[in-house]
């Protein structure tokens, strides 16, 4: 009987570590996925990673510039909800005049340089300098109507750091 537990438990903590090990192949796959989706993303709108450059300097689309603006802004907000994100992907898809599908990986491409800033905090100042120096002020009406968009499907208002980082973005866009 004693041998028969004893095999009974080995059966047993080889099958959990075959689970884990599955679980780790599948969670490395799909780090790999949104690593190529990024990729993906970057390459359909021309951007390239340039040496010894951060990649918010080497943005060369406003588009690319005006949805990482409006990813940080949604960022900005502790938990963004599945609706603001949805909004989000709308918002740039109406304001900005691009397909459902640029949309999605302007998204994307915007939650990288977010992350690439460091942060939300960080990102919206540098990222709305970057668009200033593309376009002027030609986008800001669109990145404005987007956050309009996003917050009504939040809590209907802006957030302490989303009314802090819309001040610096005004700013940087030299609107004041």
């Amino acid at each position: 009987m004693p041998f028969l537990l004893g095999l009974l438990a080995v059966a047993g903590a080889a099958y959990f570590w075959i689970l884990r090990a599955r679980n780790a192949a599948e969670m490395t796959h799909e780090l790999l996925d949104v690593a190529n989706d990024v990729r993906l993303a970057a390459r359909r709108f021309g951007f390239r990673r340039r040496n010894n450059t951060h990649p918010a300097e080497a943005i060369d689309d406003p588009l690319v510039a005006a949805g990482a603006v409006v990813v940080a802004f949604l960022e900005l907000d502790d938990y963004p909800t599945a609706e603001q994100k949805t909004a989000m992907i709308s918002a740039l898809r109406e304001n900005l005049h691009v397909s459902h599908d640029d949309a999605e990986e302007l998204a994307v491409l915007g939650r990288w340089l977010v992350g690439e800033c460091g942060g939300a905090a960080q990102a919206v100042p540098r990222l709305a300098r970057k668009l200033y120096k593309l376009s002027g002020q030609d986008h800001f009406n669109a990145v404005a109507q987007s956050l309009q968009m996003i917050a009504k499907f939040g809590s209907g208002t802006l957030s302490g750091k989303q009314k802090d980082a819309l001040q610096e973005f005004t700013k940087a866009m030299r609107m004041q």
